[in-house]
């Protein structure tokens, strides 16, 4: 059983979106505001948080900031009723792993749920594990292991190491990173791939090079 944490400021929302995921046979978890969301998820205990974008007391963007800043790789659904392009791309490029429209439909919503809550659990006919050059994921507690001690990613910035290195010595275009790891089938036009290979590889240090490869993408070599 998974916890799942609705923030938003209309109980209506928290009360159907609670209902819905509980009949699912989620743990519920809901809070009103920002604040009271990083409050909870300093307690630790939380698989996935479904996220509202206009709220008092700390908006859905100030929470995925600070989130970041404290390295908190808690999965985050962005629920927006912003239809601005600019407030989407600004809430992956904060972390978020999903974006989903208001109103929304509770079909779609919880799809992208189990989605989101499965993208950790490894099939029992793939290794747990995956290796390159000195690195080693364990693709099930999401972390990060180099020679000289455990590095701490964000979930985004693990989904792209780790699809890097399943493509190790083969060119990633950048269209189709943005669909593995952003879930976009749409180029955003931000520089949101450029800024998380450049966070990758100041956590990555010596150990592996993401080579750029002008106008097209990138490519793991971790020999």
């Amino acid at each position: 059983m998974s916890t799942v944490m609705v923030v938003d400021d209309e109980e209506r929302i928290r009360a159907l979106v609670g209902r819905s995921l509980s009949a699912e046979g989620h743990r519920v978890v809901t809070v009103a505001d920002g604040q009271s969301a990083l409050d909870r998820l300093a307690s630790g205990g939380i698989d996935l948080v479904l996220l509202d974008l206009l709220m008092p007391h700390g908006n859905g963007l100030s929470v995925l900031a600070s989130l970041g800043q404290r390295q908190d790789a808690t999965p985050v659904i962005v629920l927006s009723a912003v239809t601005d392009v600019a407030a989407r791309v600004q809430a992956l490029e904060r972390g978020a792993v999903d974006v989903v429209a208001k109103p929304f439909s509770l079909v779609e919503l919880l799809a992208r749920t189990r989605r989101h809550l499965g993208a950790g659990r490894t099939p029992p006919t793939q290794s747990r594990y995956l290796s390159a050059g000195g690195i080693r994921l364990d693709l099930d507690r999401r972390r990060v292991h180099l020679p000289d001690g455990e590095v701490s990613l964000t979930e985004r910035e693990f989904a792209l190491l780790a699809h890097l290195m399943r493509r190790r010595g083969e060119v990633c275009r950048r269209d189709e990173l943005l669909q593995a790891v952003w879930g976009l089938d749409f180029d955003p036009g931000s520089n949101v791939v450029e800024v998380c290979v450049g966070r990758l590889r100041g956590k990555l240090g010596n150990h592996a090079t993401i080579e750029t490869v002008r106008r097209v993408g990138y490519c793991f070599d971790g020999d």
